[in-house]
């Protein structure tokens, strides 16, 4: 049963703290735009751990907070705090996406927090303002400059949307209900901040990460390279890659691979 409770960050933004399931606790992080319900569909509580899911500023039931404070730098403290007060140090990092991007700079900047590091569907490897988040940042001006519903018409009908509805339109949709994802405030600056951040981490810090690591992607997502995934698993010694079937595929079978990989990443810890 999901439970929840507030978290209070250092300049005093309210977070929404999901959890589900018991024992050990794995903070394990929703997607841009997403929520706990990102996370709880996927894993595996059968593992034995409790997920914990920190809803990031301008998600789910999380305040925003200051909108110029809204980075991947700030969500990582965020747990960073949340984990020294409320969680006794190492335990399990992941998350999808965004989350990923989370995940991997803690265990870069606060590896004393990570025992074990789980990168799902990562749409960034180092570098900031990647290529393959250009349609999120375009979503993001489009709110700032136009009406909602003449931003989703522009959006479908243009070059980015035309293409997304050929490749992956599992990302259409995903991208296509951000217009109606309210406040549409927060969601036009989470989607251009986010979009043109990144973990602010090295290939070699990347390279010297010592924790058991899992990687996992899936090809048929323009947002969410496999290639990413790839080579994420090949610069981090001994991570274990794992393939799982896309959401364009199939949902129901994705999300079956995707919490048979994390169980058994899980288990043997």
């Amino acid at each position: 049963m999901r439970r929840a409770r507030p978290f209070e960050t250092s300049d005093g933004t309210i977070l929404n703290v999901d959890m589900a399931g018991d024992g050990a606790s794995a903070i394990f992080q929703h997607g841009l735009c997403g929520d706990a319900a990102q996370t709880d569909e996927v894993f595996p509580l059968e593992a034995g751990f409790r997920r914990v899911t920190i809803e990031a500023r301008g998600h789910g039931h999380s305040q925003a907070g200051n909108l110029e404070r809204l980075s991947i730098a700030t969500f990582c403290d965020d747990i960073a705090d949340y984990i020294e007060k409320n969680l006794t140090p190492p335990t399990v990092i992941g998350g999808i996406s965004m989350g990923a991007a989370i995940a991997l700079r803690l265990a870069v900047r606060r590896p004393d927090l990570v025992k074990a590091l789980i990168i799902a569907r990562p749409a960034w490897l180092t570098a900031p303002a990647p290529e393959n988040m250009a349609p999120n940042a375009e979503v993001g001006r489009l709110l700032k400059t136009l009406p909602p519903d003449e931003a989703k018409t522009t959006f479908l009908a243009g070059p980015v949307g035309v293409r997304l509805a050929a490749e992956a339109p599992d990302n259409l949709a995903s991208l296509a209900g951000f217009f109606s994802r309210t406040p549409l405030d927060v969601t036009a600056e989470l989607l251009t901040r986010i979009s043109n951040d990144g973990p602010d981490v090295t290939d070699e810090e990347v390279g010297n990460i010592a924790v058991p690591t899992l990687i996992i992607g899936h090809d048929r997502d323009s947002i969410h390279p496999l290639g990413h995934a790839c080579a994420l698993a090949e610069r981090i010694a001994g991570a274990r890659f794992v393939q799982i079937t896309s959401k364009t595929v199939s949902r129901p079978q994705y999300v079956a691979d995707f919490r048979l990989a994390m169980g058994h990443f899980l288990k043997e810890l």
